[in-house]
């Protein structure tokens, strides 16, 4: 399936750390495929910009809409209205992509400081468990609920000095495989998904070094996780790898 191919017509999808990188083209595709986006995150100019980029592509294709949501996920009591006011204003969630994450530090483990390590976890595990909290009711209310959880391959390399972010990942693909193995029985698929190096800020700041036109652009990843968010996929509590362009097969329990 391209793409340009992909009918998401009438559906509202939730995405978090829509304001830049992957997070913000991966909202533009979904728009671009007719979906309403609910799109999230805490800098409000990049927000107003991405929606702007939605509103022209409409006045072209016709297709696509953004409602704006500046919410700082540490704020759990925030994250957990979120899911009713989706209720409230939709009746349900067809698609959710839990992306944004923080970095931290890439240093030796005992020498990361409590407060960064704090910060990490936060935002990319205790945040991503609210948001899941908050809206896989309505996820349930779909006929063909899409979940999609932000990985990397440090949750599985676990290199020297990647050891909060590592963590933090392999955490989060703990919890997606058991949501998607409490879910199997249902219309709801729940995967995770690796990206990849991308020319990302959060890229850059791990690998200041790199040259950042060897990498491809965020906008060249969104097009393929936008595929993972249709009626047609069937896997669920597995990873997609998008350098390799398929799903990785976890062991689901017996």
């Amino acid at each position: 399936m391209t793409t340009s191919s992909l009918n998401l017509s009438g559906r509202v999808a939730v995405v978090t750390g829509a304001s830049r990188g992957i997070g913000y083209f991966l909202a533009r595709e979904l728009a671009a495929a007719g979906a309403h986006v609910v799109a999230v995150a805490r800098t409000v100019g990049g927000l107003e910009e991405l929606d702007d980029e939605i509103k022209a592509e409409k006045a072209i294709s016709g297709k696509g809409e953004a409602t704006l949501v500046p919410l700082d996920l540490t704020d759990g009591k925030a994250v957990d209205r979120l899911g009713g006011a989706i209720h409230e204003r939709w009746g349900k969630l067809d698609i959710m992509v839990a992306n944004a994450g923080v970095l931290g530090v890439i240093a030796p483990l005992g020498h990361v400081e409590a407060k960064v390590f704090d910060k990490v976890m936060a935002i990319n595990v205790t945040a991503t468990w609210r948001l899941i909290r908050s809206l896989d009711p309505l996820l349930r209310l779909s006929d063909a609920g899409r979940a999609l959880i932000m990985s990397s391959g440090a949750a599985h390399s676990a290199r020297a000095y990647w050891g909060p972010y590592a963590a933090s990942k392999a955490a989060v693909e703990a919890m997606a495989r058991s949501w998607a193995d409490e879910s199997k029985n249902l219309p709801l698929r729940v995967n995770c998904v690796n990206p990849g190096a991308t020319r990302t800020a959060m890229r850059a700041q791990a690998m200041p070094g790199e040259d950042p036109s060897t990498l491809p652009h965020p906008s060249e990843i969104a097009k393929t996780i936008a595929r993972l968010a249709s009626p047609e996929v069937t896997e669920t509590g597995q990873i997609f790898d998008v350098p390799s362009n398929r799903f990785v097969r976890y062991r689901m329990p017996e």
